[in-house]
């Protein structure tokens, strides 16, 4: 009988079932593998944690022991735990739109980094962002939205700056940028920065194919050759 996938369980007479988040993956490389390895069993369709209640159940009444944290964006087109193929008790999952930094995610990373011993931030991007989109008219029009929805597009404004607003490829770039740019904010962050150093915690960026559902590092996908302005 072949072996269940990693992080399932399998009964006598049935499939796989949730046996539970992950405990081996405390160093951030482990994390990372676990993540990844997640993603290909959704994209190859054959996904182990199917959110059952009974799973919930089983880790509430312990502690909880997340190995990584992502921040991501708000699109409903990217539900984090479903594309990692994660069950209850994990990964600590943070959304906004455009994964735009503010106080309250800062001081929430801080928090699982620091109480929880996560090892591993990823900053998830996707494709076709609502928030990029946005920000690249409101450069073009030279004009802030109204409301907090200006917050977004000018914590997003210098990475479509940074890629050439009326560049017409300008949205795949400055998606990746913004990553890089939340990525080089986190590390750098007061409570983050000692232990990226000492290499205890990573902080990595990647890219979401709204497409395929592949997740791709950032690092290991070069961005499209820039323009002089």
């Amino acid at each position: 009988m072949p072996r269940p996938p990693t992080g399932a369980a399998r009964t006598s007479d049935g499939p796989p079932v949730d046996a539970g988040p992950p405990r081996a993956a405390r160093t951030p490389r482990a994390a990372l593998a676990e993540l990844l390895t997640g993603n290909r069993r959704f994209v190859s369709g054959r996904p182990v944690h199917g959110h059952d209640v009974t799973a919930a159940a089983a880790v509430a009444s312990g502690d909880q022991q997340p190995y990584a944290v992502l921040l991501g964006c708000i699109d409903s087109r990217v539900p984090l735990e479903a594309i990692f193929d994660q069950t209850f008790g994990s990964i600590c999952v943070i959304r906004t739109g455009g994964h735009v930094l503010d106080r309250a995610v800062r001081g929430s990373i801080e928090y699982v980094v620091a109480q929880l011993g996560v090892t591993l931030v990823m900053v998830l991007g996707h494709e076709r962002c609502g928030a990029v989109a946005a920000t690249v008219d409101s450069v073009r029009r030279g004009r802030r939205p109204d409301g907090d929805l200006g917050y977004l597009v000018e914590r997003i404004t210098p990475a479509v700056t940074e890629a050439g607003p009326h560049d017409p490829g300008v949205h795949p770039l400055a998606v990746r940028r913004h990553v890089r740019r939340t990525v080089r904010a986190l590390r750098t962050d007061d409570m983050l920065a000692g232990p990226v150093a000492a290499g205890g915690v990573d902080v990595v960026g990647a890219l979401y194919d709204l497409d395929t559902g592949e997740v791709t590092l950032l690092d290991e996908e070069p961005d499209p050759p820039e323009q002089t302005w």
